[in-house]
């Protein structure tokens, strides 16, 4: 008769003890906690504030659509700025761009900074500009000026381009679809200079 009584002293007694035990660890870690902080500063410049405050910014926007004349057009960007004082006009940076023509070439464009006017029908790509083609050409310029609606893309300034000729230099190259041939061209003028590699 004595053990069961015990048992159930015991019993009882811990009933008691581990909620005290664990009313006593919980207040050791609110004593023991650091203090926080509640008026720490926003990790943003100043400056950084003022201009997220001023323009109207989306962060990884992503476009795509199809031209009137079947081409496949993609755009991407790290983000897209639309300045208060510039209206009807875009800024891009970080900027990846792909077109597939309707015959199944593609090109891929990559800038460092894009000026999209919609209304115009104009992008201005500046920057390290880069293009590749599913020909085989890497086309490395300053600028490139592309139309929006169609495949027309020119570049007034230099560029150098490698491929399976070899090493091309020229001051113009222009990429675009004539209305009157099936295909893409891709024209390059004002001083062109080839270094061809059999």
């Amino acid at each position: 008769m004595m053990r069961p009584d015990r048992y159930s002293r015991t019993v009882a007694l811990l009933k008691v003890a581990f909620p005290l035990a664990a009313l006593a660890l919980l207040s050791t870690l609110f004593l023991l906690s650091r203090a926080m902080d509640t008026e720490t500063v926003i990790p943003f410049a100043h400056k950084e504030i003022q201009d997220r405050l001023r323009d109207q910014q989306i962060t990884g926007p992503f476009f795509s659509g199809t031209t009137a004349d079947g081409d496949q057009m993609s755009f991407a960007a790290e983000k897209l700025i639309t300045e208060r004082d510039r209206v009807g006009t875009n800024r891009a940076e970080g900027v990846l761009a792909k077109m597939q023509t309707a015959q199944g070439a593609t090109f891929q464009i990559q800038a460092d900074v894009v000026e999209i006017d919609i209304a115009g029908d104009t992008a201005l790509m500046t920057g390290d500009v880069s293009m590749n083609t599913s020909t085989g050409y890497l086309i490395n310029t300053a600028q490139l000026n592309a139309l929006i609606s169609s495949l027309d893309v020119t570049a007034p300034q230099k560029i150098e381009a490698t491929g399976p000729l070899g090493t091309l230099t020229a001051g113009q190259m222009r990429v675009f679809s004539p209305k009157d041939a099936a295909g893409t061209q891709m024209v390059f003028s004002s001083g062109v200079k080839l270094i061809y590699k059999p």
